[in-house]
């Protein structure tokens, strides 16, 4: 077996996620790459989580439509997941759960239920009935009493039915992974990591306890594949921050929003990371947040802010008035769906123009896209160094899918890079007098001076201003300092490396453009699509020029929301026609299977102009 994936169901604050994390060290630590994707409901217990473990011999980052393993920890993950297991898959179930009938549930929309009333010519299908369309279908049954393996595990350990039941998620794992063949000690690793002291004596006595009872082995085994050491396990919002700590942040702000959260507790938590002096502050709201952030900046500390769709829209007049005064900011763009508080946990891609445009009036930013783990922690570094080396807002844009998406990687990939991001520091002034903070330059670029140095001080101001930042409606002035400030990003368009702007992976008379975390999902498709080529835009604003690339092409764009807004951005840049767009908008990610059944329809030439995606659980 060269590719496998796990799916665990449940309740939201269930301890799935756990299970996922345990699942995913321990093949881990037996030698598989792993990904693990997690969709879960915005309210905080009791409505239906998923997470899915791929593992494969080579590095992996997209997913698959079908599992080869379902662990259902309640019987709404049996309901809501028909037809979710491939055939001559498992499914590993309490057998209690199906005393229920689906209107029993008393979280499954009615809709879902509807659905498999329909399904099976009954007003209320039990779930013995699922489980026989998941027989039919070939999916064979694992029935295995979870909380009564607990209670007996707990007997034979002196230890508490309750404080037994706390392990259910280890004995799932554990389970699975016996099923499969595969070997304990992974698995007692990977709750090393987990967990600490009694907890972990606990969590370890279950696993072997679940070991030492006979199952069945299943016809397709989980072996070894050759522990390689030097890989780290992260999620997309962990690897942003740690890639903010390796380009030299000094002070984050934020404000809780889902899922942009994550990275500013996993910072606070691990500030003292390789000896980092790093501040975090949570505000009172997202206009503190970017405020605060751009006042940290103009000290001279590398600042940043991350934020969601919702925070985003609060903190635009705080990065105009950083852009007015050119201050070096970084906003990390966690996207979720839209618009107002629309999917808190699901993810999106529709705000690339808002990134691009929002806000009033004009000022240069820079907007930079991570399509990956990887990607998003050296981009992270990227995105502080341009700041300071254009004086401006640098907006970095990720998605929920990949702040929530864990991925091993080999640890050596997390580099440090060597970037020109020094600040263009003012030279020394002999005396004490006012300084041109705004003076001219060829590259629209003026020499910096942080608040508190001696020697010199200018006016700030959100006003339109003169050479030192006196107010002024002057024509002349307003039209040096307007095409002073937009010139950086022609010389960011110059001096920006190619490999930073834009990828091509592969030519192809088809040629698919995508952006963001379309990437990993592309790049695999192109394994089985003949004569689709794909290029990958990392650097969104300014535009890269690419037209080039799209001379006698038939171009087709795959993005995370419901207009295509890549294809305008595409078309208003190029002057290029985009032929087909491949779009999705329920919050769910791209599946490896849809995207190559809907290229495959565009290289048959049966595709239409729009082409909405609707897979998802």
């Amino acid at each position: 077996m060269d590719d496998f994936t796990w799916r665990v169901g449940g309740p939201q604050g269930g301890g799935i996620e756990t299970a996922a994390t345990l699942f995913a060290r321990a093949v881990g630590k037996g030698g598989w790459w792993v990904a693990t994707k997690r969709e879960y409901h915005s309210n905080i217990m009791g409505r239906h989580s998923y997470l899915d473990v791929r593992l494969s011999r080579k590095p992996v980052e997209a997913f698959r439509e079908r599992v080869e393993m379902l662990v259902a920890l309640d019987g709404e993950t049996l309901a809501r997941h028909l037809d979710q297991v491939r055939p001559g898959g498992a499914l590993l179930y309490d057998p209690k759960v199906l005393d229920l009938t689906v209107h029993k549930l008393p979280m499954l929309d009615h809709r879902v239920a509807d659905a498999l009333s329909e399904r099976f010519g009954k007003l209320d299908p039990s779930l013995k009935d699922l489980l026989q369309a998941y027989v039919e279908a070939g999916v064979q049954p694992l029935p295995y009493p979870f909380e009564e393996v607990a209670d007996r595990i707990g007997a034979e350990l002196g230890v508490p039915s309750l404080q037994a039941r706390r392990t259910l998620n280890t004995i799932a794992v554990a389970a699975s992974l016996h099923f499969l063949g595969f070997p304990l000690e992974p698995l007692l690793e990977a709750l090393a990591l987990q967990f600490r002291g009694k907890v972990l004596e606990l969590n370890q006595e279950v696993a072997k306890a679940v070991y030492r009872e006979e199952v069945p082995k299943l016809p397709f085994q989980l072996h070894l594949n050759g522990y390689e050491p030097g890989r780290v396990y992260l999620t997309g919002a962990q690897a942003a921050a740690l890639g903010k700590l390796a380009g030299g942040l000094r002070f984050q702000t934020y404000y809780p929003i889902s899922p942009a959260t994550d990275e500013s507790t996993y910072l606070e938590a691990h500030t003292a990371f390789q000896g980092a002096d790093v501040a975090v502050v949570q505000t009172e709201d997202e206009i503190a947040a970017v405020t605060m952030a751009v006042g940290a900046a103009l000290t001279g500390a590398k600042a940043a802010t991350a934020t969601s769709g919702p925070g985003f829209s609060l903190m635009a007049e705080g990065m105009g008035f950083a852009g007015m005064i050119e201050a070096p900011l970084v906003v990390t763009l966690y996207q979720r769906g839209g618009p107002s508080t629309g999917l808190p946990t699901r993810t999106e891609q529709g705000d690339l123009m808002f990134a691009l445009r929002g806000g009033h009036g004009e000022y240069p930013r820079l907007v930079l896209a991570s399509g990956d783990i990887l990607d998003a922690f050296l981009d992270a570094q990227k995105a502080l160094a341009w700041a300071w080396r254009y004086q401006t807002v640098v907006v970095h844009l990720v998605d929920k899918f990949l702040a929530s998406m864990a991925q091993s990687l080999p640890k050596e990939a997390l580099r440090v890079l060597q970037l020109d991001g020094e600040r263009r520091l003012a030279p020394r002034q002999e005396g004490f007098g006012p300084y041109e903070r705004y003076a001219p330059s060829e590259d629209g670029i003026s020499p910096f001076i942080p608040i508190g140095t001696p020697g010199g001080f200018y006016w700030m101001t959100s006003d339109e201003h003169d050479l030192v930042g006196h107010i002024t409606e002057d024509i002349p002035l307003r039209e040096y300092q307007m095409e002073k400030r937009m010139q950086k990003l022609k010389t960011a368009q110059e001096e920006i490396l190619l490999e930073d702007q834009y990828t091509l992976y592969r030519d192809g008379e088809v040629l698919v453009l995508g952006w963001g975390t379309v990437k990993g999902t592309l790049l695999e498709a192109l394994d089985h699509l003949p004569g689709v080529g794909y290029l990958h835009l990392r650097l969104l604003w300014p535009f890269p020029k690419i037209a080039h690339l799209l001379e006698g092409k038939r171009l087709v764009t795959v993005e995370h929301n419901y207009s295509g807004q890549l294809a305008d951005l595409v078309q208003q840049e190029t002057l290029k026609r985009v032929h087909h767009r491949v779009v999705k908008y329920n919050g769910r990610p791209f599946t490896l299977d849809e995207v190559v059944e809907a290229l495959k329809k565009v290289l048959a030439k049966e595709a239409p102009e729009r082409l909405v995606l609707r897979k998802g659980v």
